[in-house]
C-alpha cells in the first residue's frame, strides 16, 4: 500500500516523519501501518500508545516522548489540524462541505454515491463532523482523490466556521435550517447565522448551495461572499417537479438548470427528494453532467439509524417492518418520518425518544408534535420525561406505554407489538433508541 503521508512531508511539518498508510485515533480500529493520534479527551490516548504498537502502528504522533517511534509535538489536536490543513493544501481534488439543522449524513452520503460516476471519491466513513472528525477526515484524504465531502456539525455557536476554514470548500451545502439545538443556541435566527458561517469559508471560486424554502434565505445569501455563486435548491436554479412516494420507494422528476432528470431512491418522503436535490445542485456547481449524477443516485438507500426500512421476524413468528431512525432527531426529521409512517402499510406504530439540546424550548418542541403523530400513528410508545410529556397529551387510545428511559420501553414495545405492524423507531443519540432496535433484534 502506498504511503498516505511520506517520511519526508511529515518531517518537514514536524520535525520528524515515517511513511504511514493511515492515521487512527482508536486502537480498536487501527491497522498495521497507521499514524496513532494520542488524543486527549475524555480518556488519554497516550494510555493506547502500547497498544497500538502492539497492533502494528507505523508512529505515534504525541506530546510526550513514549517507547517506540514518535512524533512529538506541544498539542496533538493541533497538529492533527495541521495535517489537515497540509492535506487540503496538496490535493487538487474538488471539496463539497455540507452543514444543515437535519439532513447532513445523508446528504453526504448521496454526495458519495454520485461523486463516484466522476472519479475517486474521499468521505468520512461516520459521522464525523466535529472539531476532531473534520482534520482526521481531512489529513485521511489521499493523493488520488477528484472529490472529498465533509460534514460540518455544531451544537454550540462559532463552531462551524473554524471547521469549514480548514475545508475551504469548492462547494458549500446548507440542507436546512431547523430548531435543532435551540437550547445551546437560543433562537432559529441564531441557528440560521451559524449554518451560514460555512459559506464565508469557500474558496476563491467556490459556489453556494442554498435551501430556497427556507424562511432565513435572506440570512443565507447576504452570508456568501461578494463575488461568489450562489445557487437555490427548491428554488430559482433547482426544482422538483414531481415526487410520487410508496412505503418503500420514491420516484422523483426534477429540474436543474433548465436539465429535467428523473430518478428513483429507495426511500419515501420528499425530505429524501430534497437531500437529493441539494446533491444534484452541488453536481451542477462542480460542472458535472447532471444526468449522470441522476442517473448515479438512482436506487440510494438510507442507513442503519436514518431511515433504513427493513423486515424482522420476531422469535415467535411475527413479522414486522421496522424504520430504523433511532441515530437523532429533531422537530423537523420527525415530522419528515411521521410522513413516511403514514405511507406504510398495517399498523403504525410509533416508537420516540426525546430530543436532546432543546434546554427551556424542550417541553414547547415535543408538544407541538402531537398533532402529526395523532396523524400519523396508531399507536405510540415513548421513553424519557419530554416525550412523556408528549404522550400525555395523546388520546387514550394512541397511548401505548411510556417509560423513563429506552431499554426499559423495549420489552414493552416488543409485547405489544402484533403481526403486520410497521415500527418507526427515533429519538435523538442520547436517548439511546438504539436500544429498542437491539431488542427487536435480539431473540428472547
Amino acid at each position: 500500500m502506498s504511503a498516505l503521508w511520506t517520511a519526508e512531508e511529515l518531517q518537514v511539518l514536524f520535525g520528524a516523519g515515517y511513511d504511514i498508510t493511515g492515521l487512527s485515533i482508536d486502537t480498536r480500529t487501527l491497522r498495521p501501518g497507521d499514524l496513532f493520534v494520542a488524543l486527549q479527551g475524555e480518556r488519554d490516548g497516550h494510555d493506547f500508545v502500547a497498544a497500538a504498537f502492539a497492533k502494528g502502528a507505523a508512529a505515534a504522533l504525541v506530546s510526550r516522548p513514549v517507547e517506540g517511534p514518535h512524533i512529538l509535538v506541544p498539542d496533538v489536536l493541533k497538529a492533527l489540524e495541521q495535517l489537515g490543513i497540509a492535506a487540503r493544501e496538496r490535493s487538487e481534488a474538488k471539496l463539497v462541505a455540507v452543514t444543515g439543522s437535519v439532513g447532513k449524513t445523508t446528504v453526504k452520503e448521496m454526495l458519495r454515491r454520485t461523486l463516484a460516476a466522476f472519479g475517486v471519491v474521499h468521505a468520512a466513513e461516520a459521522s464525523f463532523n466535529n472539531h476532531i472528525g473534520v482534520p482526521l477526515t481531512l489529513a485521511r484524504m489521499p493523493h488520488d482523490a477528484d472529490f472529498g465531502v465533509f460534514e460540518i456539525g455544531m451544537n454550540h455557536p462559532g463552531e462551524i466556521a473554524p471547521l469549514a476554514a480548514l475545508v475551504r470548500p469548492d462547494v458549500a451545502i446548507v440542507t436546512c435550517v431547523d430548531r435543532a439545538h435551540l437550547g445551546m443556541m437560543g433562537s432559529e435566527l441564531a441557528i440560521a447565522k451559524e449554518k451560514a458561517s460555512i459559506y464565508g469559508a469557500l474558496s476563491a471560486a467556490g459556489k453556494a448551495v442554498i435551501p430556497g424554502e427556507s424562511a432565513y434565505l435572506q440570512v443565507l445569501r447576504e452570508a456568501v461572499p461578494a463575488g461568489h455563486c450562489a445557487l437555490l435548491f427548491n428554488g430559482a436554479e433547482a426544482r422538483l417537479l414531481d415526487v410520487l412516494n410508496g412505503p418503500e420507494a420514491s420516484e422523483i422528476a426534477a429540474e436543474i438548470l433548465d436539465t429535467k432528470v428523473y430518478f428513483h431512491l429507495r426511500a419515501p418522503g420528499r425530505h429524501m427528494a430534497s437531500n437529493a436535490l441539494a446533491v444534484l445542485t452541488a453536481a451542477a456547481a462542480l460542472d458535472l453532467d447532471v444526468e449522470m449524477a441522476a442517473a448515479a443516485l438512482n436506487g440510494f438507500a438510507p442507513f442503519a439509524g436514518r431511515g433504513a426500512r427493513r423486515d424482522i421476524r420476531l422469535e415467535d413468528g411475527r413479522r414486522i417492518a421496522l424504520i430504523d431512525e433511532s441515530y437523532n432527531a429533531s422537530g423537523a426529521s420527525l415530522r419528515a418520518a411521521f410522513s413516511v409512517l403514514k405511507l406504510q402499510p398495517g399498523r403504525h406504530v410509533a416508537v420516540l425518544g426525546d430530543i436532546l439540546e432543546l434546554g427551556d424550548f424542550a417541553e414547547a418542541e415535543h408538544l407541538a408534535l402531537a398533532a402529526p403523530l395523532r396523524e400519523a400513528a396508531d399507536i405510540v410508545f415513548t421513553a424519557g420525561p419530554h416525550c412523556g410529556a408528549l404522550f400525555d397529551s395523546l388520546p387514550r387510545a394512541i397511548q401505548g406505554a411510556r417509560a423513563p428511559d429506552a431499554a426499559s420501553l423495549a420489552p414493552l414495545v416488543k409485547a405489544a407489538l402484533r403481526d403486520g405492524d410497521t415500527v418507526l423507531v427515533k429519538g435523538s443519540h442520547g436517548s439511546r433508541m438504539r436500544d429498542v432496535i437491539s431488542a427487536l433484534e435480539s431473540p428472547g
